[in-house]
């Protein structure tokens, strides 16, 4: 920590789930389990829709892109959880706390949503145009659409981070989580945090 009048927080300690061995040794097990699933599971899919010319449709490559994000975002997830697990106390420096929050949260989190968004509007049109199905969901449009996701994505994770850079953090340095969260990082913070909640409602209410 800094010295001077207040101690400036430059790293952080992450609490994790529980600090029980055989707790923690079957719970490791469990999230390794899930996650080298997910992981075969996004891989297959991807490689299928790549190699089989068949599923070259609008369906399959946005569900190719989800795919992608869930396998990003699970790896981001799962190895800060499992380092929880396989160490006794976990520390995190300021920066790599923020870019862990961004790419977590912030980033994945919301081109997640927007790529369901885009795979809804792609049903609704199947379904209510099927006629037109093939001009309104050109490749183009297609295209399109994902690359709004990810320019969305990547200006929501901006923000929230922005606004987390603003803060302050003074002394206390202990995150009651397993990853760098918006909520814990608020109940540290020892400035206001009213800019950040009115903006993280904001996004929520988008």
């Amino acid at each position: 920590m800094a010295s001077g009048n207040v101690s400036i927080v430059t790293e952080f300690i992450l609490v994790g789930l529980t600090d029980q061995p055989d707790l923690q040794l079957l719970l490791c097990f469990l999230f390794l389990v899930m996650y080298l699933l997910t992981v075969a599971g996004n891989l297959r899919l991807i490689i299928l829709i790549a190699l089989n010319s068949q599923l070259h449709t609008p369906m399959y490559f946005f569900l190719f892109n989800l795919s992608f994000i869930d396998l990003c975002y699970s790896s981001v997830f799962t190895q800060k959880i499992l380092m929880n697990f396989i160490s006794k106390k976990i520390m995190i420096s300021y920066k790599g706390c923020m870019s862990h929050l961004y790419f977590f949260f912030a980033f994945f989190s919301i081109s997640e949503c927007y790529v369901l968004t885009s795979m809804s509007y792609d049903r609704y049109v199947a379904i209510c145009n099927p006629l037109l199905y093939n001009i309104a969901m050109s490749p183009k449009v297609c295209f399109c659409l994902m690359l709004g996701s990810y320019l969305l994505a990547f200006s929501g994770a901006m923000a929230h981070t922005g606004c987390m850079l603003r803060l302050n953090f003074c002394d206390a340095n202990t995150i009651n989580h397993y990853f760098c969260d918006l909520l814990p990082l608020f109940e540290l913070s020892c400035t206001s945090t009213y800019i950040n909640e009115v903006e993280d409602v904001g996004k929520k209410g988008h």
